[in-house]
């Protein structure tokens, strides 16, 4: 579960204000582009300070604490992976190798290979990789589909429902992609100019759908 306690930033355009209760396994922040998505993964990562609030994560105040004390996996929408790297040293950089993690998102032809040679999909998984064994008790997913060819984005799409069907790691996306809230969530954020402006419970998505 993920809580926000009246959260509140001061952002370029707005101010984000924001009191939320996730407890969904699958959870999607869902709005336009520039409405403040991101910044919410920001500080329940770690990597922003708000001005006020708490966040928790089930049930413990980590508001305080820095990002590598949280256990939190977070994809950012570039990746952020090491471009000198290998595929292997890029996901071990989260924690050690496991095989189930490897097999589930089919990396074990590309553990060897630089990451610089990698297409935009298979950097997506590498980074769910590197994220997925750190061993989170949530995953962060920021629009998960940037910087994806579009006619590689139902594969890659693919690869987070196995994500979700096979770890048992709750998982919170921020997206402007309706196709990626209907795959995978199973409530709905909705996010406008730093304010929560809707919520919707929906039926679990079926296992394996695209």
């Amino acid at each position: 579960m993920i809580e926000l306690r009246d959260v509140a930033l001061t952002l370029p355009q707005f101010r984000l204000e924001v009191t939320l209760a996730m407890n969904a396994r699958t959870t999607a922040i869902y709005g336009p582009s520039g409405a403040g998505k991101t910044s919410i993964l920001e500080v329940i990562a770690g990597l922003r300070v708000p001005e006020r609030g708490a966040v928790l994560l089930n049930g413990r105040d980590v508001t305080t604490l820095p990002s590598r004390e949280r256990r939190v996996g977070y994809v950012p929408q570039d990746d952020a992976l090491f471009p000198h790297l290998s595929v292997r040293s890029n996901i071990t950089y989260g924690g050690a190798l496991q095989t189930g993690v490897v097999d589930v998102l089919e990396l074990g032809a590309l553990l060897d290979r630089g990451v610089s040679k990698l297409s935009g999909g298979e950097k997506k998984r590498v980074a769910l990789a590197r994220a997925l064994l750190s061993e989170p008790e949530v995953l962060l997913l920021d629009e998960p589909l940037a910087g994806v060819d579009v006619e590689l984005r139902a594969r890659v799409l693919e690869y987070l429902v196995r994500v979700r069907d096979n770890f048992r790691v709750p998982m919170l996306l921020v997206t402007h992609q309706r196709e990626e809230v209907d795959a995978l969530a199973e409530e709905v954020v909705l996010l406008e100019r730093g304010r929560v402006s809707g919520w919707q419970e929906r039926l679990p998505p079926a296992a394996g759908r695209r």
